[in-house]
């Protein structure tokens, strides 16, 4: 593994630790152990670095549901998927991803590219893991447009502090994607 590689790996530690919000070179640099000036030298700047660890996130997200097994049914996958999102290490991922669009970061480069790029490999992943669970392929798209917004807003929901309230709202939405797989 590169250095940069290595760095890499212990800034997005860093993170998923402590939050993205108000990261600073030197801070982050002396939390791991080197300089803020190695940190320059191996992602150009603070944007190149946070680009980075936004998109190390995002890979890590997407081998948490690559290594998901194939579920039963529809509704039973994006059950056990709203489950992952509630542990580590997706939870954190998911944090830093919301820390990082809340920021407005996704809305200019160097971000937008690295989001979209994330984006498309993270609905990849979640495609094949629903046709893992029964879902056909020619609705796997739809299922996961749906899925996937909605499955961001249970997580995102600050009004309901009630699990079992929030767990009976994505039982419904898995319903509603089992019943657009045209599966029973």
């Amino acid at each position: 593994m590169s250095r940069r590689e290595e760095l890499l790996d212990l800034v997005t530690d860093h993170v998923l630790e402590h939050g993205l919000v108000g990261l600073t070179l030197r801070p982050v640099a002396a939390a791991i152990g080197t300089s803020d000036r190695m940190l320059i030298y191996h992602f150009g700047s603070r944007d190149g670095l946070v680009s980075a660890v936004v998109a190390r996130t995002g890979k890590r997200s997407v081998a948490v549901i690559d290594a998901l097994p194939a579920a039963p049914s529809v509704r039973a996958a994006i059950n056990r998927l709203w489950t992952a999102y509630g542990e580590e290490p997706l939870a954190g991922c998911m944090h830093v991803y919301v820390q990082a669009a809340a920021t407005g970061l996704f809305g200019s480069e160097p971000y937008l590219s690295e989001a979209r790029a994330s984006n498309e490999h993270w609905s990849a992943s979640l495609r094949a893991y629903l046709v893992r669970s029964g879902a056909p392929a020619r609705r796997a798209g739809r299922i996961v447009t749906l899925v996937d917004s909605a499955l961001y807003g249970f997580h995102l929901d600050l009004a309901t502090d009630r699990p079992d309230e929030l767990a009976r709202g994505v039982d419904d939405l898995a319903r509603a994607a089992q019943a657009l797989a045209g599966v029973q």
